[in-house]
């Protein structure tokens, strides 16, 4: 789905059903070096399961064009636009890593509009090593090599994902640099990253979040470390959830990640 900006367009994918504003809304946000694709299984389940979906490219990512955006707060206001254009009612928020921030400052900057917040993979604040940034910067062959051995706690998921013959591994490697091939003006790489490690306001947003707050965490991560989560579950006062499964859980763990969102929406409904 083509979404008209003005200036620009984004693309969403909408989980195989057209977009329909008059249902809720369920709006995924990537995280860094990835698109929507990473939201394929949850984005199709909840399409024919009584909600709008919207698994969005950033911008400057992949499939949305115009320039990218200087800090996470500029892509919460691109996001909250985006709702707006497709008169999105009744929206939750499900962001991993870098989306994770985008989506809390969302929530804080539209409080009456975003109804839930569900932050995956998350941690604040989300600092990045100095040996990652720099090789995002200089070698990024290198550097997607360090964040998929660092991404999944596992070399052999089972039965493998989406099903026998799909390598977690090799697929995620491949996402990452198609990516990063996307934007020949942006090393979006190195972009993503550093907003990731310059992002310092959940302290101020927070606060402002009126969305009834869920954290899903990876026991095994070891890019955004569980522990690093306190002060998120404390000031936004969430409810957190484990998956058994590294950073990049919704593919190491699709059906419990599944599982999880599912009992996220249902408690929500009742």
């Amino acid at each position: 789905m083509n979404i008209d900006l003005g200036t620009h367009q984004a693309y969403a994918y909408t989980g195989g059903k057209p977009f329909d504003p008059t249902q809720p809304c369920i709006a995924f946000i990537h995280g860094a070096l990835h698109d929507h694709s990473a939201w394929t299984l949850p984005a199709r389940w909840f399409a024919h399961h009584g909600h709008s979906v919207l698994a969005l490219d950033q911008p400057g990512h992949m499939r949305s064009s115009g320039p990218v955006c200087p800090d996470v707060p500029a892509i919460a206001r691109w996001l909250l636009k985006v709702l707006d254009v497709v008169g999105a009612q009744d929206v939750t928020l499900v962001g991993h890593s870098m989306g994770s921030l985008i989506a809390l400052e969302a929530a804080a900057q539209a409080p009456e509009r975003i109804k839930r917040l569900v932050m995956v993979g998350t941690a604040y604040p989300m600092v990045v090593s100095t040996a990652l940034l720099d090789a995002a910067e200089q070698r990024p062959a290198q550097g997607i090599e360090m964040v998929n051995n660092f991404s999944i706690s596992t070399w052999a998921s089972k039965p493998g994902y989406p099903g026998p013959g799909f390598w977690l591994h090799g697929g995620n490697r491949a996402l990452m640099h198609r990516v990063l091939a996307s934007n020949r003006e942006v090393n979006l790489f190195s972009h993503d990253f550093r907003l990731c490690n310059d992002y310092r306001s959940a302290e101020m947003a927070m606060p402002r979040v009126r969305a009834q707050t869920h954290l899903v965490l990876g026991e095994r991560d070891q890019m955004t470390l569980p522990k690093a989560t306190a002060l998120l579950a404390q000031g936004l006062q969430a409810q957190v959830h484990t998956v058994c499964a590294g950073h990049s859980l919704m593919h190491e763990d699709p059906e419990g990640f599944l599982s999880v969102l599912r009992q996220i929406t249902a408690a929500n409904a009742a």
